[in-house]
């Protein structure tokens, strides 16, 4: 993507994001035509009644899913919209919402950006149709994620708890036992390239996506969220320690300056010369299909610790929401219901590669005890497993995260440009996350 291009997107995400927080501190319409009294019988006799919805994903196994309920209930049509992923979606749904039409039913939502539309008024509450009772179905860390403000704005359909996956073969050629805490992977990181140039630990670009698991897994709460007013500190012990630790690969040079998801980064993956990635526990599968020559050499393993404890964090993740804008919201919330706790609409999401965030599917024999042969025989699903039972909830998320990570680039991204001490970036970002804050109408205070 050219400069250019970047700054366009930009101007893009901050007007909807404007436009939609503009809306989060007034009265919002929307929600009073949703609001009133119900139960989770609404929704069986709305499943019953039927209707049309529209459906708003990426998800790979979205039409299957869609597909599976409509046989379940034919009198139900669900259309199916890519509406593209992540940025790109949110800048079209904050659009709709902000003019009052063109909204879809119900929308896949990464955890970072929920807390932003639920302020904003554009989801419906979930809790008055009793969907509090499916708390126990899910892993504490993505439930903490929808449940916000006394409401509850989603059900979790993936969780990524943060991983090591690590090529076996690159690291036995060097000498270099598998790292267990950062220090390790830091001298690691140093004995690979020191061998041989074209090796390195990781590689990272700067990306806000990667940067921010890892200030959670290190201690790291820099959010603090109570209403509309936001205490920012990106120089908190977790944040410094990431940064501190990281510095002493990004200064010397011993991280691939590559883009992680770009062609470059396949083909290194392929070719040996990126030892270990960390990344989200959804990666195992995507690995496996997109590097075939990769073949029995890639592992799993813990993240490294820093203090010996197994605590982690969430990369990625997403739940499904119901739009405020929809004019069946009990059919809308029956189907969210179905697609993130039916074991039929589970399985499917299962068999098309997805990490469940459903504490029974995360127990299952069948699951755990999977071992494919890419990984060596290793049954990957217990190392994730046990990830998925030591993530930290103490980290929440900006309610402007979507504007915020559009601005990483242009302060921590400097650090990395410069290969300089990434406090400073840190530093930069979270002045200008101060700025705008207070312009929305936030009262943002300095940690």
């Amino acid at each position: 993507m050219t400069t250019k291009s970047r700054a366009i997107k930009r101007v893009a995400v901050v007007a909807a994001v404007s436009a939609l927080l503009g809306g989060a501190l007034v009265s919002c319409s929307s929600t009073a035509e949703t609001s009133g009294s119900a139960d989770a019988n609404d929704l069986d006799a709305a499943l019953e009644a039927g209707g049309e919805l529209t459906y708003w994903t990426w998800t790979p196994s979205g039409e299957a899913q869609a597909d599976a309920f409509m046989k379940e209930y034919p009198n139900i049509k669900v259309k199916v919209v890519n509406a593209g992923t992540a940025t790109d979606e949110y800048t079209k749904l904050q659009n709709a919402i902000a003019a009052g039409s063109g909204a879809p039913d119900v929308a896949q939502v990464e955890y970072y950006a929920l807390q932003q539309f639920a302020l904003g008024d554009g989801l419906v509450d979930l809790s008055k149709f009793g969907f509090g009772d499916l708390e126990d179905s899910y892993t504490p860390s993505t439930w903490s994620a929808v449940a916000i403000n006394d409401g509850i704005y989603g059900l979790p359909q993936d969780s990524g708890p943060l991983v090591m996956m690590y090529n076996q073969s690159v690291l036995d050629a060097a000498g270099i036992a598998v790292p267990t805490t950062w220090d390790e992977y830091v001298a690691a990181a140093e004995t690979l390239h020191t061998a041989d140039p074209t090796k390195y630990i990781t590689n990272d670009a700067g990306d806000p996506g990667f940067a921010q698991p890892l200030i959670w897994q290190a201690g790291g709460t820099p959010y603090k969220i109570d209403g509309t007013n936001v205490t920012i500190d990106l120089q908190d012990e977790g944040a410094k320690r990431w940064a501190d630790t990281w510095n002493q690969m990004l200064e010397p040079g011993l991280l691939a300056d590559i883009p992680t998801w770009s062609d470059d980064w396949w083909k290194a993956l392929g070719n040996d010369s990126i030892a270990t990635i960390i990344t989200g526990a959804w990666m195992p599968g995507i690995l496996e299909g997109s590097v075939p020559e990769g073949a029995g050499k890639w592992r799993v393993a813990p993240v490294p610790s820093y203090d010996g404890s197994a605590t982690t964090a969430e990369n990625g993740g997403s739940a499904q929401s119901v739009i405020s804008q929809t004019k069946n919201p009990a059919l809308a919330a029956a189907f969210v219901r179905w697609l993130n706790s039916s074991e039929e609409s589970v399985a499917v999401f299962l068999k098309s590669g997805g990490f469940p965030s459903t504490v029974a599917d995360l127990h299952s024999d069948e699951w755990l005890n999977q071992a494919p042969d890419y990984f060596g025989g290793q049954e990957i699903n217990k190392v994730l497993l046990t990830a998925a039972e030591n993530v930290s909830t103490d980290w929440s998320y900006l309610p402007f995260q979507v504007y915020a990570n559009s601005v990483f680039p242009d302060t921590v991204g400097a650090s990395y440009v410069s290969k300089s001490d990434l406090n400073v970036g840190l530093k930069a970002w979270q002045e200008q996350l101060i700025n705008y804050g207070n312009s929305q109408g936030f009262t943002v205070n300095v940690g």
